[in-house]
């Protein structure tokens, strides 16, 4: 069976069983601050399983892809080394919420397994969690009975707490688990050793392929358990090695999921593949490559473009490491690695259509990002051959640079190391990655209470679109600590105020007693901001007044003047994306966008700057409509097939519903999904005004801008600027001739002044030589100057450098409060061992700065002038301490 195959069956195995097969949601999760990436086929159910949200069907399944690379899951330093660990993969599962349980998902796994896919039973092992007594939790024995019912008793094995019993985090949703793992040894050996000693002992041939996860408890705060009210099954199934399994290969790798991808590298490098332990660090390159090409497509696909924070690092971090193993291993010098997501493309067509819809611009960010690293990787094995030609041993803390600033993973420093027959201090490495990861914690680190109930009711009704006032129910509150500062997040039967989602910021307010009458009633809750985690949106606030009755109704009353402007950017942000189509092309999407109450930034993606030209048109285009006062159309609940069927315009990356909001400026000219609020009329804008273009990733632009009053103080400010320049012109007719003129002869001045530096500079040179001061074999030199011009300072010592022998010059220049050392050193003191890079670096410490250099010319610049003084005489000291070995 071909991977499609594969997967297809078990869509409709489960099809068969009456579940609702679902799409895949995007790699990259918004909405849940807890995770950055999709690591787990249940991702998208959450909210179900923690009560948030409806069941919409009671059976479903799917393919999930996931991606494994941060938190606790996390395998990247596995991937390619081993044969069955990813980055991205795919999970296959079925889920039961509240509708079946343990039974029937031992049965059809058993069913499917080796019925469908004629698994041999005698290859299989099943896992059962064998309870826990500090927990109080009993062995799964309902479970194990079932399981009876399947497969020998002896080939039942029972596991302890951490691989059998599954818990979503810290706190929420968890329950026992069994595994089922394959045996995937020769016969000959199968018969040698039995398998369940293998079985959970990271033996790359009995591997566990499937997890029934049986949700029945909620861990709460204090760690105990409580029962679910409803009782659910949450199973996934890793397709890569099950794929392995049915196609009897020894490795996932050697599987169809990845061997078009290594085929084509193989071929590229004119290196075979899988040709013994004599290539096995190419293997790992080509392993490495063909998976994390995956990974890295479809984040950015879904919307995560490699950045320097949070989860555009982490994507960063395994674009690199492809690169690396690409550019050590298997002499990519030039940019490759993009060539290989056609093929992939190619694979999910079909299947995750999205990768093959934005084929040109991920490759081309790709490419971007790896022209950008091979300039860095350059740059950081010239370092490091320059620290060990100095002589020094690779102590931790220089290791870890590598890996921080260059990206450089810790193996290629120990391998550049050991070329030079040295060794890393790896104990030191490892403190100082173990101090970034505690600041890291540290700086995300959020202590969550548990939720106090206060009302009962039915979550999260917003009613925002039609009302910017509801009188509600406070359903629970709990507290939340995060970055030293105590909170509380408030959850509402029904809400007015918008949850930060689609770039639109949350809106602020008030909730104050429905029977004060007033909303500057003493006890007021200030609410200071509303998110969404997962489908529940949260209200968060300082502080909860001691004398307020949480029992009681609140009036809750949005920040309305606030909304207004945040609505004014909203809508100007879709009639902006219509005009960058209309202008640059259909090619334009949205890859992020922020819209508060003071301005927007949409990014988008094209590959060229906007010219003046453009954004000109752009800008008209856009405020044409405004004073169209084109009237909002909203439509709710529009089934989302019908919607795609209409032309909307929709996001790559995001998740929708099955039904959906469409907001439409003019049928012919904006329709877009969105679940933002947005203006009445076009007309309520006012004017929009763009600020500023620039670029924000490779192929990614950014444009700012701003409407309404914000746009109106901006012109304002415009215009007594340009009042001003024309009172200091004495008010001329042409005010750009006037300030050109004053341009040209500022220049000529400029000129003519540095022509007099120079002058000034030749003057000194004899007037310097003549001082020189003979110290051993050294002549040295030591003067502070005021030139305002570095060139001339340089030329300056250039030209003694050629007449003075054993030249040991220093130069101290203060130019306007900016202190500045210059050293130069003769050739023949350089080959004696002088340094003036090393020599300039104590020397800056005197102004408090620091500079470098060659050897024989260096600068330093510092904050302190004062120290000038002190600089050249601790010159002279270095001088007759150097002149000794001179």
């Amino acid at each position: 069976m071909t991977t499609k195959e594969i997967r297809q069956a078990f869509l409709d195995f489960f099809a068969g069983k009456g579940h609702q097969i679902v799409p895949s949601a995007p790699i990259v999760v918004k909405n849940d601050p807890t995770l950055m990436f999709t690591n787990a086929g249940m991702n998208q159910f959450k909210e179900i399983f923690l009560g948030e949200a409806p069941v919409k069907y009671a059976r479903v399944a799917d393919t999930q892809r996931c991606l494994r690379v941060s938190g606790k899951h996390n395998d990247l330093e596995e991937v390619g080394i081993d044969t069955y660990h990813h980055t991205m993969f795919e999970m296959l599962g079925n889920w039961s919420f509240g509708d079946y349980f343990k039974e029937e998902a031992i049965a059809w796994s058993w069913e499917l397994l080796t019925g469908v896919y004629g698994i041999p039973k005698d290859r299989l092992y099943v896992t059962v969690f064998e309870g826990d007594e500090k927990e109080g939790l009993p062995k799964d024995q309902e479970a194990y009975d079932f399981w009876k019912q399947w497969i020998d008793e002896d080939r039942i094995l029972l596991g302890n707490k951490k691989d059998n019993f599954w818990e979503m985090g810290d706190t929420g949703p968890c329950g026992p688990c069994s595994e089922i793992h394959v045996d995937c040894r020769p016969d000959a050996e199968r018969k040698n050793k039995d398998g369940k000693a293998l079985v959970n002992a990271d033996d790359p041939q009995v591997i566990e392929i499937w997890n029934n996860v049986f949700m029945q408890f909620n861990r709460l705060k204090d760690g105990s358990l409580q029962l679910l009210p409803a009782q659910h099954v949450d199973t996934g199934m890793g397709l890569e090695r099950l794929v392995r399994i049915l196609q009897n290969k020894s490795s996932n790798y050697d599987t169809d999921v990845f061997q078009p991808l290594i085929q084509f590298i193989s071929k590229e490098s004119a290196i075979a593949y899988n040709q013994g332990e004599s290539n096995e660090k190419t293997d790992i390159a080509m392993r490495v490559m063909a998976d994390h090409i995956r990974a890295i497509a479809f984040a950015i696909a879904d919307g995560q473009l490699p950045s320097n924070v949070k989860a555009g690092y982490v994507i960063r971090r395994i674009l690199r490491r492809a690169v690396r193993y690409a550019y050590t291993f298997l002499g990519f010098k030039e940019p490759f690695f993009n060539k290989l997501v056609p093929i992939l493309a190619d694979q999910f067509d079909g299947v995750f259509p999205e990768l093959k819809a934005q084929q040109d611009f991920v490759q081309k960010v790709i490419l971007e990002e790896e022209v950008s690293f091979l300039r860095t990787l350059a740059t950081g094995i010239q370092r490091f051959d320059k620290y060990v030609a100095e002589g020094n041993i690779v102590d931790g803390d220089f290791a870890f640079e590598l890996y921080d600033t260059f990206g450089f993973p810790i193996d290629l420093t120990e391998l550049m190391a050991r070329e030079k027959g040295l060794t890393v201090d790896m104990d030191g490495f490892n403190r100082a990655l173990e101090v970034q990861k505690a600041r890291s914690r540290a700086a995300t680190a959020v202590d969550t209470g548990d939720w106090i109930a206060v009302n009962e009711g039915e979550e999260n009704e917003f009613t925002g679109y039609d009302s910017q006032e509801t009188v509600a129910h406070i359903l629970k509150y709990r507290k939340i600590k995060a970055k030293g500062k105590e909170q509380y997040q408030i959850v509402l039967d029904r809400t007015p105020f918008y949850a930060e989602s689609g770039g639109q910021v949350g809106d602020t307010g008030f909730l104050y007693p429905a029977s004060a009458g007033s909303q500057e009633h003493e006890n007021s809750i200030r609410i200071t901001d509303t998110k969404k985690e997962n489908a529940l949106i949260i209200h968060f606030t300082d502080e909860i007044p001691e004398g307020f009755k949480l029992q009681e109704e609140v009036k809750c009353v949005i920040s309305k003047e606030r909304r207004s402007d945040i609505q004014n950017n909203h809508s100007a942000t879709h009639l902006l994306q219509a005009a960058l189509r209309e202008v640059l092309g259909t090619h334009v999407q949205q890859k992020g966008s922020l819209v508060n109450e003071d301005h927007l930034r949409f990014d988008f993606s094209h590959f060229a700057k906007v010219t003046d030209e453009e954004l000109d048109r752009v800008e008209a285009i856009v405020n044409q409509k405004v004073r169209e006062n084109i009237q909002l159309k909203e439509e709710r609940n529009v089934p989302f097939q019908e919607a795609l069927k209409r032309g909307v315009t929709a996001l790559f990356g995001e998740k929708y519903g099955d039904f959906v909001r469409i907001i439409t400026f003019d049928d012919h000219y904006s329709k877009e999904l969105c679940g933002g609020t947005h203006v009445k009329a076009t007309g309520q804008i006012g004017y929009f005004k763009i600020v500023s273009e620039s670029a924000v990733a490779a192929g990614v632009r950014r444009i700012e801008a701003i409407t309404g009053k914000a746009a109106e103080a901006f012109i304002n400010e415009q215009n007594k600027l340009v009042a001003t320049l024309k009172t200091l012109l004495k008010n001329p007719k042409d005010i750009t001739r006037s300030v050109e003129s004053l341009l040209e002869e500022n220049s000529k001045l400029k000129k003519e002044l540095e022509k007099n530096m120079y002058e000034k500079a030749a003057g000194f040179k004899d007037e310097l030589a003549a001082q020189a001061e003979k110290i051993g074999a050294i002549s040295f030199i030591a003067r502070k100057l005021d030139f305002g011009n570095a060139d001339a300072i340089k030329n300056l010592a250039y030209s003694l450098k050629e007449s003075v022998d054993n030249l040991f010059l220093v130069l101290g220049n203060d130019n306007e409060g900016k202190p500045a050392l210059t050293v130069m050193i003769s050739e023949d003191l350089v080959e004696k061992g002088f340094h003036a890079g090393n020599i300039i670096r104590e020397l800056a410490k005197e102004i408090k700065g620091g500079g470098g250099g060659q050897p024989f010319y260096a600068t330093a610049g510092g904050k302190d002038s004062s120290g000038l003084e002190a600089a050249l005489e601790k010159a002279k000291e270095i001088a007759i301490t150097l002149a000794e070995k001179a």
